[in-house]
């Protein structure tokens, strides 16, 4: 008889109805933790809290964290940012799991009990302020995964790590790095470094369907700023200076020829807008300059710098083709958000015994879990939240003022979220 053989096969036996069993316990207390995880979502949603301004929900998340007995509660991070270390009752390898924490400055219009009347100022704007994109009960579902995990501690072979983040949505202040980025500069995957890293975010699909993708999820994001320098001079007599006008127009046609013309479009999406431009006071008198700001987007990392060289070459060449100058700069956003393979794969199984899954294509939104996701290999994942009934296709969307959360489906979250922790450290 081979003994060894015949050991293993009693380890992997027990192994698996070890795993069974704790899942056992997972779902009976995320169910359990659902009254909570409904007051914590309406609660923050009626105190929402813009970017890196987000202190009472970093003190709710800290007190729970401590109620519950975590081994470190860390604040401050990145400003409010909070990460709790939950010790698992024997040794193994260390998981991530992060909540985004900010809202947004929109003025809610949804009409729930609940519903925000919060105002504040942005940008030297008197705003409403609005959990329009759900991370609310982001963190309400990350509060509930703490309740289940420690629950069950004993039974963990490692290390949970819980990261409540800040300023998801950016920061009024770029002087310095923010959010993901920040608290990673202010050593938040030093001591313990995850082995893995695990996000979800609400979207306006089918209540409780869990939606993944491979590789690049969400696209980078950078911000375009260009300043287009001509020679002021009467309407009527353009030839006595330079238009600056014109030029832009034909920068902002030219641009487009680059996403589909120049890159490959069969191996990923990439995207140059232009929001906003500005010159000029008058209708017969040409300015001496006009500024322009644009969003760049792209899902395949390869592809970013080139795709940046290209729109810096093209802007100005085109200004010096009609004997002008134009000033140009790129700031750097969030990169692509990676979603590695192999852990795909390996997770997968999780999902699917929470709930339905589906394959969605990617989306050129993005998100600061890329910088998490560039340290260690990464998972994000979505979680629909539709009401009842509603064809999301006609669905209010991410920060809509209308946009609202299915309540009813945020156990799947918390359940989804304990399970891909546990679930790693049991194999792995």
């Amino acid at each position: 008889m081979n003994y060894r053989l015949a050991g293993m096969l009693l380890w992997a036996f027990s192994t698996v109805a070890s795993a069974r069993d704790v899942h056992v316990d997972v779902d009976r207390l995320a169910q359990k933790s659902v009254p909570d995880v409904v007051h914590w979502r309406r609660d923050f949603h009626e105190h929402p809290e813009l970017s890196n301004h987000e202190d009472r929900t970093s003190a709710v998340v800290a007190a729970h964290l401590h109620a519950l007995g975590f081994d470190e509660v860390r604040t401050g991070l990145s400003k409010t940012g909070v990460i709790g270390i939950l010790r698992g009752g024997r040794p193994g390898k260390v998981v991530a799991l992060r909540a985004d924490m900010d809202a947004l400055p929109v003025t809610e219009t949804t009409g729930l009990p609940f519903a925000s009347k919060v105002r504040s100022t942005y940008q030297g704007h008197d705003v409403g302020v609005m959990h329009a994109c759900g991370h609310d009960s982001h963190t309400a579902m990350l509060m509930g995964v703490a309740s289940v995990l420690a629950g069950i501690r004993k039974d963990l072979p490692g290390t949970v790590m819980l990261i409540f983040q800040p300023a998801e949505e950016g920061a009024e202040d770029r002087s310095r790095p923010w959010g993901a980025e920040g608290m990673l500069n202010e050593g938040a995957f030093d001591a313990p470094k995850p082995d893995a890293v695990f996000g979800m975010h609400v979207m306006p699909n089918q209540a409780g369907l869990l939606g993944w993708h491979k590789g690049g999820a969400t696209a980078s994001s950078d911000t375009l700023h260009v300043k287009v320098n001509g020679v002021q001079t009467h309407g009527a007599m353009p030839w006595m200076g330079k238009d600056p006008v014109t030029v832009a127009g034909e920068i902002v046609v030219a641009l487009q020829t680059i996403p589909s013309r120049q890159m490959n479009v069969s191996q990923a999406p990439t995207i140059v807008s232009i929001g906003s431009i500005h010159g000029g006071v008058r209708n017969n008198v040409i300015p001496n300059e006009v500024v322009m700001d644009g969003t760049i987007r792209v899902l395949d990392p390869t592809q970013r710098e080139d795709f940046l060289n290209r729109i810096t070459r093209l802007i100005h060449m085109t200004a010096e083709a009609s004997g002008l100058e134009a000033d140009v700069d790129i700031d750097r956003g969030y990169g692509v958000t990676v979603n590695d393979p192999g852990l795909v794969d390996a997770m997968l199984p999780s999902l699917k015994r929470v709930s339905a899954t589906e394959e969605m294509p990617a989306t050129l939104a993005s998100e600061d879990f890329s910088y998490f996701a560039a340290k260690v290999p990464g998972f994000f994942f979505t979680l629909g939240v539709n009401p009842n009934g509603t064809d999301p296709r006609n669905a209010p969307a991410n920060h809509s003022p209308n946009f609202t959360v299915n309540e009813d489906a945020m156990v799947i979250g918390v359940r989804a979220m304990a399970s891909v922790a546990v679930d790693y450290l049991s194999t792995h």
